[in-house]
């Protein structure tokens, strides 16, 4: 008799360039997703490809990769399905960006293995905590968060899109001896 969870595709995290194929047309899908529900909620209409566009340039995913940063994609069964981006703020804080699953494989822990993996990628790059913002209503990012350990903070920048924040202490991280309410922000 076989093992029904031996028969699921697996889901592999690996990071990729930025500029890669793949993860651009990740980063694409992402952004298009949270600006249509932005436009869909306040103004009751889907966003248009120059305000893609123009969204995109603003928030550039070059940040996104060595030595301050990396890119992750997702695949389920070699497929492609999600990606997230890390990059530090200061060197010991990371910050969790473009956190995305396509819509045909949410539901099947991959923003779980994608957040894990994002995690253990801002310790690698010496971070002791990862910061995250979003907007209150992306209801799922928010749950996601909060399931997995991340506490709600005070704003950490001025981003008008950004509503909620939240921080999370790294596993394995090295800590530093200075206690984090008593570090300066990052600048």
């Amino acid at each position: 008799m076989c093992d029904a969870a031996a028969l699921r595709p697996a889901w592999t995290v690996r990071a990729e360039p930025a500029g890669s194929p793949d993860a651009g047309a990740l980063l694409l899908e992402y952004y298009t997703e949270v600006a249509d529900r932005y436009f869909t909620l306040y103004e009751g209409r889907r966003s248009t490809p120059r305000e893609i566009e123009e969204g995109l340039a603003e928030y550039p995913s070059a940040d996104l990769m060595p030595p301050r940063g990396v890119l992750l994609v997702a695949r389920l069964g070699g497929v492609v399905a999600g990606c997230a981006g890390v990059r530090l703020l200061d060197a010991r804080t990371a910050e969790l960006k473009q956190m995305f699953v396509r819509a045909p494989w949410r539901g099947r822990g991959g923003a779980g293995r994608l957040l894990t993996a994002a995690e253990s990628a801002a310790v690698r790059l010496g971070a002791e905590r990862m910061r995250l913002d979003t907007r209150r209503d992306l209801v799922e990012a928010v749950a996601l968060y909060r399931r997995h350990g991340f506490a709600e903070i005070e704003p950490y920048h001025d981003d008008p899109y950004a509503e909620i924040f939240f921080e999370k202490r790294l596993a394995g991280a090295p800590h530093s001896a200075e206690p984090a309410d008593r570090r300066p922000p990052p600048g």
